[in-house]
């Protein structure tokens, strides 16, 4: 009910926002129109103060839009019978009329006109205020629902029969985490998702609340894979070093995001989640879906089909479309550096900087990317398409810098909110019955940096470890928000060219990679993976300076003695056949820890060290490797525990008592539900020979 009422009251106050802000508009303009119209007067003879010429205005103008508002509809009822080019003429002189009423009733008495000249002004301020009130309206939910109804009419006359059965909307609020999204659902942040858990308003509970536990690797890259494709096989990280190709593959880069959604393809044997009529919108991945549109995979790519970028086009071709992300963009900006200089007079910490072109990054992602994403997935249900699978990142951009759970995080979820109520609503007129399926990719756990508390970055201390000068100043890693390569492929610049140096002046230096809280370490000039032995013969202080060192957790390496091992501070060195019966280093990062560790260590590409920060069980904080206070990328606290939001039309995603572990586990559950609403999905696995072909 506090929902509710907070979003009774939210209308309200943006009505009379709007109702004040035409008003303001008008008075500025009858301001203009009598410096310019020697026929318009706003002052008495003998000359008034710029103050009481501005009252007079404001009053004038008051007084006009409230005859406007009540007299203007019984004028129209009245004159329904005059020919409507009479009435035309009409309009012009009563508008006219109206204004030398509202020039009368102003007690000053100050205001005239000349007859002639009260229909110019009247016409002008009308014309104005109509804008003004237009320009306010597109960024009203209400208002903008009420165009896709119109659009939704349209296409339902002129579109074929959709197919029979349910359509299915799967929609990624990115980085949300189950404990985030409850504790928002409590707060009365997010009502429409309180109204799907709880019932409420005369309607009864239509969804489940279901946590799922991420990989090691708890990021979008590896997450959105594996759900979309099926399998996140040899992904260790957000980026890694891989030393057949010395490349460094990024999964927020266009050219590695293809190359890894061609690798699962390959691996799961079939194109993906979407095959069959499906669409995805803001994504990585395209899910094997023939509508793409802002998918980083494709982004490449020149087909005007099948470019990335098309999807911006197509949203800002309407202008409405355009003024309503404009105002809200701009919106944003000045909410961030409030925001961010809030925090900064605060002394608040953790903190993390904000500046730069930050406050543009973050509008891109709360609202340029929000609205046309939204706007393509309410698109895709009225053209009555089968499966659409969206990635919404305004979340996760603002919890990295602000906090997950910050005031400005919560502010973002109370938004995304109104997005789902949005696509909630369209769905009632689409020409197919759809179910809302709402999920995340991961989590975000709180923490300073790794930076801020030790005054080095990992890179400085693997250079230490290593015996190699170490920078006396620690140098800033940089943050690998999804919303920062979204930027740059709407814009077309290249993510390789983001100013990373991956690469170390010579071949025999370690390439140090930051992923959240996961660290990986590669010695470019081995062309294996290292094991234990191999590290403490060439760099005997190396593995010892990490695993003692405060900020670290635990370490993953080869042993030629127990294939691998997990190593922690004091000597601990636990074989990974072991870690089920004694965890060591591992005991306080969570159920699942010893899985995902082994699942890793099994990968082509693991790097030759791979280290996790430190993790405090107590109050879940993690020490990022990047310039993130909220973070994500290994193991600890919030960031491995996403949530699957289904309805009960659906069947359990999983058993009582048993596990939703792994992104590819939830990819079998989606895929089960596709088959649930509408027949089989997802073609069988090919055979060898057709995956060679």
């Amino acid at each position: 009910m506090r929902g509710v009422r907070d979003g009774r009251w939210r209308r309200i106050a943006s009505q009379v926002g709007r109702s004040i802000t035409v008003w303001a508009v008008s008075t500025g303009t009858m301001l203009v129109l009598a410096g310019i119209l020697p026929d318009f007067q706003l002052q008495s003879a003998d000359g008034d103060s710029a103050t009481t010429i501005a009252v007079t205005a404001a009053l004038g103008a008051g007084a006009f839009g409230l005859l406007s508002a009540v007299v203007w509809p019984l004028l129209v009822r009245l004159l329904l019978l005059v020919p409507a080019l009479v009435l035309g003429l009409l309009v012009f002189f009563l508008n006219g009329a109206l204004l030398l009423v509202a020039l009368g009733l102003n007690p000053s008495e100050r205001g005239a006109a000349a007859p002639e000249t009260a229909v110019v002004v009247a016409a002008v301020m009308s014309a104005v205020a109509s804008a003004t009130g237009g320009a306010l309206a597109v960024r009203d939910d209400d208002a903008y629902r009420r165009r896709l109804y119109r659009l939704a009419d349209r296409r339902r006359r002129t579109a074929p029969p959709s197919p029979a059965g349910h359509g299915t909307v799967f929609l990624q609020l990115d980085g949300v985490g189950h404990d985030v999204l409850a504790d928002a659902v409590a707060k009365g942040l997010m009502p429409t998702v309180a109204r799907w858990l709880h019932g409420g308003e005369g309607r009864r509970t239509t969804h489940r609340l279901t946590p799922w536990r991420t990989d090691w690797s708890s990021q979008t890259g590896a997450s959105q894979l594996g759900i979309l494709h099926g399998s996140n096989h040899d992904v260790p990280a957000f980026r890694w070093y891989e030393k057949d190709t010395r490349e460094v593959m990024v999964c927020n880069r266009p050219t590695s995001a293809a190359e890894l959604q061609r690798r699962a393809v390959r691996h799961a044997g079939h194109e993906g989640l979407l095959t069959a009529d499906g669409a995805s919108r803001g994504n990585l991945f395209g899910g094997g879906a023939d509508e793409q549109a802002l998918v980083l995979s494709i982004a490449t790519r020149r087909r005007k089909e099948t470019r990335s970028r098309a999807g911006y086009f197509a949203y800002f071709s309407d202008p409405a479309n355009a003024v309503r992300t404009a105002l809200s963009f701009v919106a944003e900006v000045g909410r961030e550096i409030c925001q961010s200089s809030r925090a900064r007079l605060r002394k608040q910490r953790p903190r993390v900087s904000r500046g730069g072109l930050y406050p543009l990054v973050r509008a891109f992602a709360t609202v340029v990317e929000r609205d046309v994403v939204v706007a393509a997935v309410t698109g895709d249900m009225l053209a009555g398409r089968t499966a659409v699978y969206a990635d919404l990142v305004a979340y996760d951009e603002v919890a990295h810098h602000s906090g997950p759970t910050s005031r400005d995080a919560e502010q973002v979820l109370a938004r995304l909110d109104r997005s789902l109520a949005l696509i909630e609503k369209v769905a009632e007129h689409a020409p197919r019955p759809y179910r809302i399926v709402v999920l995340s990719d991961h989590g975000q756990s709180p923490g300073e940096t790794f930076r801020s508390r030790y005054g080095l970055t990992l890179g400085d201390l693997v250079r230490a470890g290593c015996g190699l000068p170490v920078p006396r100043r620690a140098q800033r890693t940089r943050s690998g928000a999804e919303a920062r390569a979204a930027v740059r492929a709407a814009l077309r610049i290249p993510v390789e060219e983001s100013g990373e140096q991956h690469r170390p002046a010579r071949r025999s230096e370690p390439i140090v990679l930051a992923s959240g809280n996961l660290g990986l370490i590669s010695f470019p000039d081995v062309p294996h993976r290292m094991t234990k032995e191999e590290i403490d013969a060439r760099h005997p202080a190396l593995l010892s300076t990490l695993a003692n060192h405060p900020g670290i957790g635990f370490l993953l390496v080869r042993s030629r003695a127990h294939d691998g091992v997990v190593l922690g501070a004091f000597g601990a060195e636990i074989p990974l056949a072991e870690l089920d019966d004694k965890q060591g280093p591992l005991a306080g990062f969570g159920p699942g820890a010893a899985d995902a560790v082994r699942r890793t260590h099994s990968f082509p590409h693991t790097a030759d060290i791979m280290v996790n920060s430190f993790h405090d069980p107590a109050d879940g904080e993690v020490l990022a490797f990047e310039e993130q206070i909220g973070s994500h990328g290994g193991l600890g606290g919030a960031q491995g525990k996403a949530f699957l939001l289904s309805p009960l039309a659906l069947s359990a995603p999983v058993a009582d008592g048993e596990d939703l572990a792994g992104a590819e586990h939830v990819h079998r559950v989606l895929r089960r539900w596709l088959r649930e609403s509408h027949g089989p999905q997802v073609p069988p696995a090919r055979t060898e020979r057709e995956n060679a072909l």
